[in-house]
C-alpha cells in the first residue's frame, strides 16, 4: 500500500483542486483518521479527532462535506466560492436538512456548476448546510421556483439522525 504521507498529500491535492488552492492543508491537517474501504482499498472516510470531515466519492473522485468538513473549508478559503446564501426565514427548514429552493437563495457565487458539491450559509456567513447544486449559480438567483440545492446534511441532526 502506500505511505501515510503519500495518501495525506493525495486527499490535500484533490481537495484543493475541489475547492480552492491552499485549502487542503487547512481541511485536512497530519492528525487526519484515514479509512478505507475494505472491498477496494480505496481511500473512504476522513475524521479529525473522531469527527467525519469528509468522504471522498470513488464514482467522482471527489469529497462530499460533512457541516464540520464545510466549516473548515469555507473559513480556510481566501476567495470564498461554491457558496449559497439563503434567506434567514428558510435557515432553520434549510438547517433541518430540506432542501434549498431558488426563491430563499439571496445570492450565490456565480461560478457554481450544477453537481458541484455547495456550502450554504446564513446572512452572518454561518455554514447551515450542505448538499450539491441543482441550478448553475447564476440560475439559483434568476430563477423564482424549484430546487436549487439538494441538501445531504443540514447543521441540525433531523429525526433520522441523518447529518
Amino acid at each position: 500500500m502506500f505511505s501515510r504521507e503519500f495518501t495525506l498529500e493525495r486527499i490535500r491535492k484533490i481537495a484543493d483542486y475541489q475547492f480552492g488552492k491552499d485549502v487542503g492543508e487547512h481541511l485536512f491537517p497530519d492528525n487526519v483518521e484515514i479509512t478505507f474501504s475494505k472491498g477496494t482499498g480505496r481511500i473512504r472516510h476522513i475524521y479529525l479527532n473522531g469527527v467525519l470531515l469528509a468522504t471522498l466519492n470513488p464514482t467522482t473522485g471527489l469529497f462530499t462535506l460533512t457541516i464540520e468538513g464545510a466549516r473548515r473549508v469555507f473559513s480556510s478559503m481566501r476567495i470564498k466560492r461554491l457558496w449559497v446564501k439563503i434567506r434567514s426565514d428558510a435557515v432553520p427548514f434549510v438547517e433541518g436538512g430540506g432542501d434549498v429552493f431558488a426563491k430563499h437563495v439571496i445570492c450565490s457565487d456565480e461560478e457554481i456548476l450544477p453537481g458541484e458539491e455547495v456550502i450554504v450559509i446564513d446572512d452572518n456567513g454561518d455554514v447551515v448546510a450542505v448538499g450539491r447544486a441543482v441550478l448553475s449559480g447564476a440560475e439559483m438567483k434568476a430563477f423564482k421556483r424549484g430546487v436549487a440545492v439538494k441538501v445531504r446534511s443540514g447543521k441540525v441532526k433531523n429525526k433520522r439522525g441523518k447529518d
